[in-house]
């Protein structure tokens, strides 16, 4: 069976460093423009990290609070809790990380970025959200052998929440899309995260293997930052979204 060392490529693709952007003092202090968003249309603000980052003014990141507020997933124990439980809806600043399946190794390489990152987010009082798709018992599978925290780790069987923020799918972004090049460049962390992978963390339900994940900040029911994951292993850096929360506008 190939193993991660043996399909080591015998290269390393230059990759070029995410265009480097001064997060204004007041984030949102420009004027908006409509953009195309898979089939609609939507007010966003300029963007701050690259084209596929936006960020909303307060009435379309309120609508999208509103959206996930109902939006019923799962602990890593099994219990049922809702988006709007997660973190303080009024001011409350959270980093909500959409990961792939749990099954996934690109999974496992950002669960173990955001697990070395835990202390730096709740030492600026970020709270540190990860949803996978899956069940829960699939969620513990990946918390116990990486490991990860599990107060931080939810499932999300059904895809609900990447329903409702409309995050890519398909076979061609999943297998082909061209930004997923970037795993090479992060070959050594991806291979140290799946010292103890399991391919059991699979879901049962395969149509979730195809399914594209993102990152997102609020404060409160605002929506500071959102960037979309084009293919698989294409992670926001977590450098520009530290940078968002410290410099989130106080009310």
């Amino acid at each position: 069976m190939a193993t991660l060392q043996s399909l080591r490529p015998s290269f390393r693709p230059s990759i070029p460093s995410p265009n480097s952007h001064t997060f204004p003092a007041t984030p949102f202090n420009y004027s908006p423009k409509s953009i195309g968003s898979k089939g609609g249309s939507v007010t966003v603000r300029h963007s701050i990290v690259s084209p596929r980052v936006s960020v909303s003014n307060s009435e379309y990141s309120t609508q999208i609070a509103e959206n996930l507020s109902d939006v019923t997933i799962f602990t890593a124990t099994g219990e049922p809790v809702r988006f709007s439980d997660l973190w303080d809806q009024s001011q409350g600043i959270a980093v909500v990380a959409l990961l792939r399946h749990f099954g996934c190794p690109c999974c496992w390489e950002l669960a173990s970025a955001l697990k070395e990152s835990k202390a730096r987010f709740d030492s600026a009082g970020v709270k540190l959200i990860a949803v996978g798709i899956g069940t829960p018992n699939k969620a513990r599978m990946l918390a116990e052998r990486l490991p990860f925290p599990l107060d931080c780790l939810y499932a999300d069987p059904d895809r609900k929440a990447y329903h409702v923020l409309n995050l890519y799918y398909g076979f061609g972004r999943t297998f082909f899309n061209p930004s997923s090049i970037k795993v090479f460049s992060r070959f050594d962390a991806l291979q140290k995260a799946v010292k103890n992978y399991t391919i059991e963390a699979t879901p049962d339900d395969r149509s979730g293997v195809l399914q594209q994940g993102g990152m997102f900040v609020f404060r409160g029911k605002q929506l500071l930052y959102a960037r979309e994951d084009e293919g698989t292993g294409d992670h926001a850096p977590l450098d520009d979204v530290f940078d968002v929360c410290c410099k989130a506008p106080v009310a």
